[in-house]
């Protein structure tokens, strides 16, 4: 059974940083993707960046570009969203998603979701 652990969320001020981990488990074969998401209140569930291995990742969110950062250890099986110069609007739940072969930005094509983190950004 497919797996999905994230941490280090949490409560920072604008302009803070924060690294988001999501573990994985239990997924069979090389070829997975790992994605992250996020969702705010009263808003659609959007894309930020997803990963493959070996590949170079794909960044979907312009208003986050240049802020966030995706990059995998694949030893551990984890993939991690750095964030910098976070900002208010920045505030949401954020989630990673696995899913086989291909990125998308898309969440109805993703099969497995983690249990989410909330991101709070104060001014």
């Amino acid at each position: 059974e497919v797996q999905l652990v994230e941490s280090g969320g949490g409560s920072v001020q604008a302009g803070g940083s924060l690294t988001l981990s999501c573990a994985a488990s239990g997924f069979t074969g090389d070829d997975l993707v790992i994605g992250w998401f996020r969702q705010a209140p009263g808003k659609e569930r959007e894309g930020i960046s997803c990963i493959r291995r070996g590949d170079s990742p794909s960044n979907y969110l312009d208003s986050v570009k240049g802020r966030f950062t995706i990059s995998t250890d694949n030893a551990r099986n984890t993939v991690y969203l750095q964030m910098n110069s976070l900002k208010p609007e920045d505030t949401a739940v954020y989630y990673c998603a696995l899913r086989y072969r291909v990125c998308t930005a898309l969440s109805s094509f993703w099969n497995y979701w983690g249990q989410g983190t909330q991101v709070t950004v104060s001014s």
